[in-house]
């Protein structure tokens, strides 16, 4: 279809004695469809609602195409809470903390709990998702030639999910690999992948001098099941899913979510919204007091009346320790302690 077409097929549906409502999904398939979006939208009484799924829909390139105003905002994958709701639709739902398990391990893509696919059918969905996202919106778009090379900073992201790290870590990782790559090349392609909603970059914040630090950033994936569903499950990487699924639900909730940097460590998420302020630790387990003393003394370090909680998956998770408090992951993610904006 073009767009002559489109606008001709549209004009002739739209109510002549009142508000029409147009749902136009994947517009940017069709080549100017923003002349289409513009005309319509200033010619006639419609109320248009336009989707798409890769970087030609984001924020900074729509205000190139729209004309007037328009609300722009992302859809995440599924929470916990809203995965929880689709199951039910199929299947029997567990308790919470056995449920989230499956969820770490399953991740949030809509079309993967629409029935009780197995493990394996939920990862071949996903990678068909990531495939057409790295070869249709990056390689494509971006004309790469060397599409290893760009697959191998994938992995190396992938894999490092809640580490610090920078180009030059990845740069020099694929130097031991005997593949070159140089730094700025490098930074294309993550600033590509986080354009392609593969990635959300989460900058480190200094809490003693109040400022964002440009080195040694954390990256976090738009679901974990793209991380299993290209690298295969490893229970050794529960702990960093955990995190990102903290990370996103934050982000679905309005905060600006940053790693605090404290004197000499870091607090796993300082999120900030108008006059609100959270911080956020994440354990997996507290086996050991050496464990717990290095989680709670980061949190006391922060001098303010702020909520901070440690967040574990401990089964017996609960309480207040010196005005911090600890919740189970699975509880945290269900509460309403840190209501949604609408």
């Amino acid at each position: 279809m073009t767009a002559k077409q489109m606008y001709a097929q549209l004009k002739g549906q739209l109510s002549p004695d009142g508000k029409t409502y147009l749902f136009l999904d994947e517009i940017q398939e069709i080549e100017g469809w923003e002349r289409v979006v513009n005309s319509l939208s200033s010619d006639f009484d419609v109320d248009l609602y336009i989707t798409g799924s890769n970087s030609r829909m984001m924020s900074s390139e729509i205000s190139t195409y729209l004309t007037g105003r328009y609300v722009s905002f992302r859809i995440f994958t599924l929470s916990f809470d809203e995965y929880l709701m689709f199951k039910a639709k199929y299947a029997a739902v567990e308790n919470s903390k056995t449920e989230l398990a499956n969820y770490v391990r399953l991740g949030g893509f809509p079309a993967t709990h629409l029935q009780a696919y197995s493990q394996d059918e939920i990862y071949t969905i996903v990678r068909d998702i990531y495939n057409s996202t790295v070869f249709s919106d990056i390689v494509r778009r971006n004309q790469i030639r060397k599409i290893d090379r760009l697959e191998r900073v994938v992995k190396y992201t992938f894999n490092n999910v809640g580490n610090t790290f920078s180009a030059k870590s990845i740069a020099d990782y694929l130097k031991s690999e005997r593949r070159s790559l140089d730094n700025e090349t490098v930074y294309s392609y993550l600033d590509k992948l986080e354009k392609a909603y593969l990635l959300q970059r989460c900058s480190r914040y200094d809490l003693q001098g109040k400022e964002i630090l440009k080195t040694q950033e954390k990256f976090y994936l738009a679901d974990v099941a793209l991380r299993y569903s290209v690298l295969g499950y490893n229970t050794d990487s529960v702990a960093s899913s955990l995190e990102n699924i903290v990370y996103l639900e934050l982000c679905r909730r309005g905060y600006t979510v940053n790693v605090g940097k404290t004197g000499d460590g870091e607090i796993d998420f300082v999120a900030a919204r108008q006059n609100e302020k959270v911080y956020v630790q994440i354990t997996q387990e507290i086996r050991s007091e050496k464990t717990e003393k290095r989680e709670y003394d980061r949190l006391l370090e922060i001098h303010d009346n702020y909520p901070k909680y440690v967040l574990t998956t401990d089964e017996f998770a609960g309480g207040n320790y010196e005005g911090i408090k600890t919740m189970h992951i699975a509880d945290f993610l269900l509460s309403s302690e840190l209501e949604y904006l609408c």
